[in-house]
């Protein structure tokens, strides 16, 4: 009796869809949306999106990336200033990370070598 109730008035309601005449969406916004741009000399220039929490995006490994990212602790901070560089160049790789992390905005560009290596040593496997 109340199963008939309930399906009463429901059918007399017209629907359960969320206000605005649609359902509302099963599919949690992701917690990290990034658009990444790699360039370098003598390689390809790569160009993808990366959704973490959950895991998407155009990017070849979207699931070990976000591993990687989600691991390193402030990924995205600047490098301090006053610090001493090391005069090593690693590649001639250039990544341009735009978007969303944790909320926070994201626009920086990782070198791989002199003050910017330790930055992309950590993150770095997120541009292969």
């Amino acid at each position: 009796m109340i199963a008939a109730a309930c399906a009463g008035l429901v059918t007399a309601c017209g629907s359960t869809a969320a206000p605005g005449g649609s359902a509302a969406s099963s599919t949690p916004a992701p917690k990290v949306s990034l658009d990444i741009k790699v360039t370098g000399t003598g390689t390809t220039a790569k160009h993808w999106t990366l959704r973490c929490d959950p895991p998407g995006g155009t990017h070849p490994d979207p699931a070990s990336a976000c591993q990687v990212l989600l691991k390193a602790k402030h990924p995205f901070a600047p490098v301090p200033k006053g610090i001493m560089c090391p005069m090593i160049i690693a590649g001639a790789r250039r990544a341009v990370v735009k978007g969303t992390y944790f909320g926070q905005h994201v626009d920086t560009t990782f070198t791989q070598g002199g003050c910017q290596l330790a930055r992309w040593t950590k993150i770095g496997q997120i541009f292969n």
